[in-house]
């Protein structure tokens, strides 16, 4: 594995845990029935969600081209 495809492994490892504690607030919310705070919250898991992607394909462009 390369350096590049390590350090974006290593950053979509950061934005899961970001994304877990997120649904873990999310679950908070809907248990108090914060239906605001909760659609702001699902915006959230969706903008990480999709660092998360480009951080995978960045990694995986990466390792491809160090092979």
């Amino acid at each position: 594995m390369s350096t590049g495809s390590g350090e974006g492994l290593e950053r979509a490892q950061e934005l899961l845990e970001r994304l877990r504690v997120k649904l873990e607030g999310l679950e908070r919310l809907a248990d108090a029935g914060d239906a605001d705070a909760a659609v702001d919250d699902l915006t959230e898991i969706a903008e990480i969600a999709k660092e998360i992607e480009a951080e995978i394909q960045r990694a995986r462009a990466s390792a491809d081209a160090g092979a």
